[in-house]
């Protein structure tokens, strides 16, 4: 019985490859979730926290900016920002997937998927993905003549 209990603990103090890949999977699924969590709250100081000095944001009307332009650019949206509800959460290595449904004060809820990158406990990288307002603007099955 004792040498159960010191293999479990053996176990427990030397975590396994996958192990290891799991928490650092949950570690950055968890860092991705403070920043959209920081907008809920309008909380700058919380996203600030989670954001590194050499951040980079990329969308399709911002390429590539820096850090100081996404807080000056994108942070006013947290004014409007009032929930997300997360279709897709999923970590790769040191990126996490995330496709979420936006909530706003003024209505409109919108979709986006977004690519994150987080080294060493902070994010470094956003490329965003715009997807379509909800409800969609074409009928289910049809498409938007443009």
């Amino acid at each position: 019985m004792t040498h159960d209990r010191s293999a479990r603990f053996s176990r427990a103090a030397h975590p396994t490859e996958i192990e290891k890949e799991s928490e650092m999977k949950d570690d950055t699924i968890s860092i991705a979730r403070r920043a959209y969590q920081a907008y809920v709250d309008k909380d700058r100081a919380a996203i600030e926290a989670v954001i590194a000095d050499d951040f980079h944001f990329t969308s399709p009307r911002d390429n590539r900016i820096n850090r100081e332009a996404y807080f000056d650019k994108c942070w006013k949206n947290s004014d409007t920002i009032t929930g997300f509800t997360f279709i897709n959460l999923v970590a790769d290595g040191e990126r996490v997937f995330v496709t979420y449904e936006g909530q706003r004060s003024t209505g409109n809820p919108f979709r986006n998927t977004e690519i994150v990158t987080v080294r060493n406990g902070k994010i470094v990288e956003v490329e965003v993905y715009f997807g379509w307002s909800i409800p969609h603007e074409a009928s289910m099955g049809g498409f938007l003549d443009l």
